[in-house]
């Protein structure tokens, strides 16, 4: 990308939901702008940028360069955090605030339910429900799941692991995307001159395709909250639960590449990362089952059993 190229961004305070569009060449510029339409004071320290969707730190002018045009950030002003709790994903737009206050409550006892009946549970949840049980004060899930604070913190902790660990998965995995089409784009430039030839043919069947594809029904299955997650999160697999993975797969992959304006290899790509996200998940919980069995316990896991975690909240 030139330097004089403008891309075009989303940057809005970290408590607040109404985003503001700006265009920026680059790094630096995006921060100064952010300052003046956010109303941050300059003389201060630098504002940090950091992805709406994750809270991840944008410090790096090509990683900045890298990133999608309409990216949403979260500018962050001298001692400010990111918190999961101001979360900004299609799937939290999808819903009213209204529904989420009248929901929240509730949601967490149900999923605290799931842990009561089978702790291994906590493998098969999405990225969302681990953060849930993870905001609840410790007594209230205590007192839900009938257990001390002490062993509460331990859960909650351990359902931090899990979540760190989705994270850390996703993150190895954009820097490899990165890094092959970091690749690609460099075979490219070397065969530009070769294929230049066969684009009016390839872009004519594209054309036949597309308008063969327009007949056929793009009606599916999958709620708006699944593919609003599938369409904006990287490694979307990771957030989704086991139930929304296997619908997934469940899918006519035409039907989810029309309904996400995909390609039918990228749909399939798409298919064939669940199947292996679902099938792993599924083999942890047979493993732990198996585990359980061996320990002859025959209702739930030993709490007293779980290693203590030196992870802060």
């Amino acid at each position: 990308m030139a330097a004089t190229e403008l891309k075009l961004c989303l940057v809005r305070r970290r408590d607040e939901r109404q985003h503001y569009g700006l265009a920026a060449s680059c790094l630096r510029e995006l921060r100064d702008k952010a300052c003046g339409i956010l109303s941050i004071d300059k003389t201060g320290e630098p504002i940090t940028l950091v992805l709406a969707e994750d809270g991840t730190i944008v410090d790096d002018e090509d990683y900045f360069l890298c990133l999608p045009p309409n990216t949403k950030f979260v500018a962050l002003a001298k001692n400010e955090k990111w918190s999961s709790k101001s979360l900004d994903s299609g799937t939290a737009q999808l819903s009213a605030a209204t529904d989420e206050v009248d929901c929240g409550v509730e949601k967490w006892k149900q999923l605290a339910r799931q842990l009561k009946d089978d702790l291994s549970n906590i493998i098969l949840m999405s990225e969302e429900d681990l953060q849930v049980l993870i905001d609840v004060p410790y007594s209230d899930l205590a007192e839900e799941l009938a257990q001390s604070q002490t062993k509460i913190q331990v859960l909650q902790d351990t359902l931090q692991q899990v979540l760190d660990r989705r994270e850390e998965e996703r993150q190895s995995r954009q820097l490899l995307e990165l890094y092959l089409e970091a690749l690609k784009n460099e075979d490219s430039i070397l065969s530009k001159v070769a294929e230049s030839e066969t684009v009016p043919r390839k872009e004519m069947d594209e054309v036949d395709t597309c308008a063969s594809h327009a007949g056929t029904s793009a009606k599916t299955a999958l709620s708006d909250q699944i593919l609003a997650a599938l369409k904006e999160k990287p490694a979307p697999e990771l957030c989704l639960d086991s139930q929304d993975l296997e619908l997934v797969l469940k899918e006519d992959t035409e039907a989810l590449a029309l309904a996400l304006r995909w390609d039918k290899h990228k749909a399939e790509a798409l298919q064939q990362a669940c199947d292996q996200e679902l099938s792993k998940r599924l083999q942890q919980v047979q493993t732990l089952h198996s585990l359980r069995s061996t320990s002859k316990v025959k209702k739930t896991l030993p709490w007293g059993d779980w290693p203590s975690s030196k992870r802060k909240k």
